[in-house]
């Protein structure tokens, strides 16, 4: 019950309840979580709330982190997911590792045991105290900031730095007894979101701009631009720098929503899915402008070289691996803007639109089901305009990000951070809460990553969530086949599965739920014709070969050197 009254003309307010209106502050619609025996009054102050927030319950407290995760991607927010404590906080380990990496904004709030029963062989306890486990150490190295609320009036401040933390991008986390969570205070003020200054290095950006400058008069430029710009909601500005600076413009492969691939001067996905023609513009400019990527080896191989070769600099709010000349930056969008307004020249025109890029070449397969490129294409042709894209790793995410075209105002995520199996399924859900109904969201994984944690789609189904679900059915964990056979000569496999019918299990699993099985093209078109026709969640199965090879660069040099012993 909420526990809010005044005395003395004070407001008295419980701590649980203070918490849902900051989140509410925030512009946070929906808290992310599994409930349990101390976290639950957190549930109660939901209820309490009529509709300020409303909470969504989880099969996995992994799944929440990562629709905590989507739903930040999408509103270069935050976003906010709560958890028991014992095995419901350990849960979320995986899911906020993720969001640390890829540095986005999550909030967690973490129930504890009541404070009496801290070193008191209280059931789940990690106070750290009498030989449990410590949360805060748990949790430290995977978030911007970690306190235990210790009492009830340190929540004010505590909770303002944490959301500072978050904000600057990652994950914060207050650790919450449940004694301390039913405990009244006297607010000092309404809770207000905490801004994060913008903050850039004016001396390092004069050094950048320089270099631009001199570029210019030898010879062409090539952007190569990161996730933060659709942190920042940057998309525009960076268009506008491209535009002033007649670029050709590459995207990382967890970046391939910043700049449309049907977008002047588009040059490709940078790294292990992407586009040779990237590669050679690289090759042949004057100076190649980082934006907002650290070039992580999954966006950087294949470009070592090229960029050995040119100028590289920098501009983003951490320094690339790569040797650069870097800038720092937290605010994209106006350093950007700012750097597109020092070369905008009268008469600026577009850049010319890349012409068709070439895909990475991959062996015949003869097996079972839909090649990856047919099944990808036959996806985009079929998607609503605009429509939302979340992938997982693998060769799946492989297969998306290499073959998949994104347009202008769509997001796309594939989780690159951490690369956790699953992570698609919840963010893409936290996502469409985002986004609303009247925008599509994809979830496109394997059929691993669907063993793992894509029991998600019941929550889809439990709010009528307007995405579809497509698994890419091998019956393997098919990265790592096609790792036996081209790094361990194919004796044996682990990693093979009996035949699974996923499209008729889950059909018959969920009534309500259009699900479908697609076995071939003709198949998979009327299963996408068939899907289009609901507002709600789908679930389409697509049946594939597990030996196929992804479009993945390494496996395909390596497929050479095989082939010719």
């Amino acid at each position: 019950m909420n526990a809010e009254s005044r005395t003395n003309g004070h407001r008295t307010i419980r701590v649980v309840d203070y918490l849902v209106e900051a989140v509410a502050a925030l512009g946070v619609k929906q808290i992310f979580g599994v409930d349990g025996a101390n976290i639950e009054d957190l549930y109660d102050a939901v209820f309490d709330s009529n509709g300020l927030v409303e909470g969504i319950v989880a099969k996995h407290e992994f799944s929440a982190a990562t629709m905590a995760d989507g739903y930040a991607r999408s509103t270069s927010g935050i976003g906010v997911v709560a958890a028991t404590s014992g095995g419901g906080a350990t849960n979320l380990v995986s899911g906020l590792a993720e969001s640390f990496t890829s540095r986005v904004p999550v909030l967690a709030l973490v129930g504890q045991v009541p404070t009496a029963l801290e070193g008191n062989g209280g059931f789940q306890d990690s106070s750290g105290l009498a030989g449990s486990i410590n949360a805060e150490l748990l949790f430290a190295p995977i978030s911007r900031f970690c306190a235990r609320v210790e009492r009830a009036e340190d929540i004010e401040a505590l909770l303002d730095r944490a959301v500072l933390a978050a904000l600057e991008g990652g994950p914060a986390v207050l650790l919450l007894p449940k004694d301390i969570q039913q405990a009244t205070f006297v607010p000092k003020a309404a809770f207000r979101a905490p801004i994060p200054r913008p903050l850039r290095d004016v001396a390092a950006i004069t050094k950048v701009t320089g270099a631009i400058a001199a570029a210019r008069n030898t010879g062409k430029i090539v952007i190569i631009a990161g996730d933060q710009v659709a942190r920042n909601d940057a998309r525009h500005q960076l268009r506008m720098l491209a535009v002033a600076l007649d670029a050709s413009v590459g995207v990382g492969p967890d970046a391939k929503d910043v700049y449309g691939a049907d977008e002047p001067g588009f040059s490709g996905v940078a790294g292990v899915m992407g586009n040779a023609e990237l590669v050679d513009a690289v090759r042949h400019s004057s100076l190649c402008l980082l934006v907002g990527t650290r070039l992580a080896v999954t966006a950087r191989a294949g470009l070592d070289a090229a960029l050995a070769g040119t100028v590289v600099v920098s501009v983003g709010a951490e320094k690339p691996y790569p040797h650069a000349e870097h800038a720092f930056s937290n605010d994209l969008g106006g350093t950007l803007a700012e750097l597109a307004q020092t070369f905008a020249t009268k008469g600026n025109v577009e850049p010319t639109v890349a012409r068709q890029l070439t895909t990475l070449e991959v062996p015949d397969s003869a097996g079972p089901g839909l090649r990856y490129r047919a099944a990808v294409e036959t996806i985009a042709a079929k998607m609503p305009p605009g429509s939302d894209v979340f992938a997982d790793a693998g060769n799946t995410g492989a297969a998306v990000v290499h073959h998949l075209p994104i347009a202008g105002g769509a997001r796309f995520v594939v989780a690159l951070g951490m690369g956790g199996m699953g992570y698609a399924f919840g963010a893409g859900i936290g996502s469409a809460f985002a986004r609303g109904p009247q925008r599509r969201t994809f979830v496109i994984a394997g059929d691993g990553a669907f063993f793992m944690h894509g029991m998600e789609i019941h929550t889809a189904i439990e709010h009528d969530v307007p995405i579809t679900f497509i698994v890419f059915n091998n019956n393997a964990h098919a990265m790592c086949v096609t790792r036996e056979q081209l790094f361990y000569r194919d004796r044996y496999s682990y990693n093979r599965f009996r035949p699974s019918m996923l499209g008729e299990g889950i059909g018959a699993m969920f009534p309500s739920l259009p699900a479908f099985a697609a076995r071939d093209h003709h198949e998979l078109v009327a299963a996408l014709d068939a899907a289009s026709e609901h507002t709600g969640p789908t679930f389409i199965s697509v049946d594939c070969d597990p030996d196929e090879v992804p479009p993945f660069a390494p496996f395909l040099t390596n497929q050479d050197k095989h082939s010719n012993h």
